[in-house]
């Protein structure tokens, strides 16, 4: 086992028992190992079923049930491109496909300088200035592709 394997299972452990004891503790505990970790490891499962008493496919189906979950390491940057109706209704699959090519990706892949990984939004709650997107916690409305752009910019100029 790694160093940095060691050490995630070890913030794993004090995540899980932190909630020792609470009603309903998955969803939390997901969220803080992801929070904590950036994603959630395979290990991380096993020790989590471990400590609530759950089967790993319990703990998976979870995980794979919500998109907000990441199963796998992701850039520095996370941009989120809003796939809603409101954001399709303004042509939001303009600014999708710019992102796609000006990252080089897919959805759930990474740029080869590991800055940005892509995903897809299903509504970031800013219909009324769509198409939406959203970096890590900063959400951009009216987002044509030459705006995804200088956002994209901005957000190397911070890595």
């Amino acid at each position: 086992m790694s160093d940095i394997e060691h050490q995630q299972q070890m913030a794993v452990d004090r995540i899980v028992a932190s909630h020792a004891g609470q009603p309903g503790p998955l969803l939390p505990i997901l969220l803080e190992v992801q929070a904590s970790l950036g994603y959630i490891p395979p290990a991380a499962v096993v020790r989590i079923a471990e400590g609530l008493n759950l089967s790993r496919a319990d703990v998976h189906g979870v995980i794979s049930f919500y998109h907000h979950f990441r199963q796998h390491p992701v850039g520095r940057h996370v941009v989120q491109v809003c796939r809603a109706e409101a954001c399709q209704a303004v042509q939001c699959q303009a600014t999708e496909a710019h992102a796609k090519q000006a990252l080089g990706v897919d959805y759930g892949g990474t740029s080869a300088d590991g800055t940005f990984t892509l995903e897809a939004a299903y509504c970031l709650g800013n219909c009324a200035a769509g198409p939406s997107v959203m970096v890590d916690d900063k959400l951009y409305g009216r987002v044509t592709p030459d705006r995804l752009d200088a956002v994209l910019a901005t957000w190397r100029q911070r890595s």
